[in-house]
């Protein structure tokens, strides 16, 4: 059975003679962060600081100290320390969040190593072929580790790869089909994320990973319908309408079903802004300028309350 939640109170609470004193109590002890919680949420949050902080340590490091270290002891530092870490994931009996975190954290070492390397050796090559390289190192760990912070560092790389690539390699790729291609792959990895939290209960991806993942969908997908809209529309712009569509239907849908507010949030965002762009691209006069922040205003205040009488629907 799933973790009883404060709807679920709720619900018990008005269908019964349950006290309020009762249901308090209930909620304090299965709802609301005790001390426990507390405590265990200021440790992951000073564990990913540290981490961070330790890492961004070791880069300034070697900026600072570049031009007086010989390129050997550039190099063996930043190996040495990936194959510590790594053995440490390996072979050091802790919590099992320290270890994924250590394993993000020799990621990131990775890419520092790769960028070192380019640097002592000036090998010429296009930053493409090293965001490629630190995506193809790494992705055993990530596929692993189950670490959603390390998926979304992946993931990011992933996205900078093509995009770099398109811009120093593909250059007879379009914009739209660029913007097709970053569209997809986000996609595929937020279904992907979706349907493994569905289905395998033990690797489900905390939801704020999820959430990013379709902001930056939303995000993509809204710049392209924009750009079409301003510039003469090609077949592959209609390709990314008819893509962006099918999306933010399926993405009402879920949110819907899953009684989730962010997806339905994002994706009324996105056609609002959408909307704004058609409304300039038929006239930039101050009359147009005014009318669309009416319409801004009108259309926001009318979303806000419907998430909210939703939320209230679904909270009852």
């Amino acid at each position: 059975m799933s973790k009883i939640t404060r709807e679920d109170i709720q619900i018990i609470g008005r269908c019964s003679n349950w006290s309020e004193n009762g249901v308090s109590k209930t909620l304090a002890h299965t709802v609301y962060a005790d001390k426990s919680s507390w405590l265990a949420f200021l440790r992951i949050l000073f564990l990913g600081i540290g981490a961070s902080f330790t890492v961004a340590g070791i880069i300034f490091f070697f900026a600072y100290n570049w031009a007086d270290l010989n390129k050997f002891v550039k190099l063996g530092l930043l190996e040495g320390l990936v194959l510590l870490v790594a053995l440490g994931v390996l072979f050091f009996k802790t919590n099992p969040l320290i270890k994924k975190t250590l394993l993000a954290a020799a990621a990131v070492l990775v890419g520092a190593s790769l960028a070192v390397f380019g640097q002592v050796y000036q090998t010429g090559a296009n930053a493409y072929d090293f965001f490629l390289a630190w995506v193809l190192f790494i992705s055993l760990w990530v596929i692993i580790s189950r670490f959603a912070p390390l998926w979304i560092i992946y993931i990011a790389l992933i996205n900078t790869t093509i995009f770099l690539y398109a811009d120093q390699v593909a250059q007879d790729w379009s914009e739209f089909f660029v913007i097709n291609f970053l569209f997809v792959v986000n996609l595929f990895f937020l279904i992907g994320f979706l349907l493994i939290s569905k289905f395998k209960p033990d690797r489900k991806f905390p939801a704020w990973s999820t959430h990013l993942l379709a902001l930056a969908i939303t995000v993509i997908g809204t710049i392209g319908i924009s750009m079409g809209i301003f510039e003469d529309p090609e077949p592959l712009f209609w390709i990314l309408f008819v893509l962006v569509g099918i999306s933010y239907g399926l993405g009402i849908w879920y949110g819907l079903k899953a009684h989730n507010t962010f997806y339905l949030a994002i994706i009324s965002f996105s056609v609002i802004l959408i909307i704004c762009t058609l409304l300039l691209r038929v006239s930039e006069g101050a009359g147009m300028l005014f009318i669309i922040g009416l319409f801004i205003i009108g259309s926001v205040t009318v979303l806000i309350k419907i998430l909210m009488e939703l939320q209230r629907k679904w909270t009852r």
